[in-house]
C-alpha cells in the first residue's frame, strides 16, 4: 500500500487556484482562495457538529442522533405519521437507510409501521407514546448539545445569515 499522503497544516497556504477553462473543471472556475476556504470550514464545521451532536447522543441520550431526527420529524405531522417516502424526503435519507432506522425503532416500541389509508400501498411511520416520551426525554440534551456548539457561537445576525444562506441552498436542491 502506498504511504499516506501527507496532510499540510493549517496554516498552510492553499495551492493558487488553475485559471479557468483547466482540464476537468467542468468549464468553470474554479473555487478562488476565499471561496476554497469558506468551502473548506463548511465541511468541517458541519462534520463536526455532527460528530459532537452523535457522542451527545451516544454519551447520554436513550436514542441515536438519527433517530432523534425521525421522532422530531413524526412529532410535527399531523396525527405524528409520514409516509416513508416523505419522511426519507425530509430527512433527507435514502429509503433503504431509513428503513433499517425504522426497523430498529419498531423493534423498541418508539415507531409502528401502518399501511397507508389513502392508497394501501404506502407505509406510514407512525411515532409511539413511548417514541413521544423518549423524546421529551431527548430533547434537553439535544438543544444543549446545538446551543453549546452553534446557537451561542454565533451573532443573532450571523445565525439569521446561515439560517437563510442554507435554506436557499437546500431550496435549489431540492428543485
Amino acid at each position: 500500500m502506498p504511504p499516506a499522503a501527507a496532510v499540510p497544516p493549517r496554516d498552510a497556504p492553499d495551492p493558487p487556484a488553475p485559471a479557468a477553462g483547466a482540464p476537468g473543471d467542468g468549464g468553470g472556475p474554479w473555487l478562488d482562495p476565499r471561496e476554497q476556504g469558506i468551502w473548506r470550514s463548511y465541511l468541517e464545521g458541519t462534520q463536526r457538529l455532527w460528530d459532537h451532536l452523535g457522542a451527545v447522543h451516544e454519551a447520554a441520550a436513550e436514542i441515536s442522533l438519527q433517530e432523534y431526527e425521525v421522532l422530531v420529524r413524526l412529532s410535527e405531522a399531523d396525527d405524528g405519521g409520514l409516509r416513508m417516502s416523505q419522511l426519507a424526503y425530509v430527512l433527507v435519507h435514502s429509503r433503504s437507510r431509513l428503513t433499517h432506522t425504522v426497523g430498529r425503532m419498531e423493534i423498541r416500541g418508539l415507531v409502528e409501521r401502518r399501511a397507508s389509508p389513502d392508497d394501501g400501498r404506502g407505509v406510514l411511520c407512525v411515532i409511539t407514546d413511548e417514541g413521544r416520551a423518549a423524546l421529551e426525554r431527548t430533547a434537553p440534551l439535544h438543544v444543549a448539545g446545538v446551543r453549546e456548539v452553534l446557537v451561542d457561537v454565533l451573532s443573532p445576525d450571523e445565525l439569521d445569515a446561515l439560517g437563510a444562506a442554507l435554506e436557499k441552498v437546500a431550496a435549489r436542491l431540492r428543485g
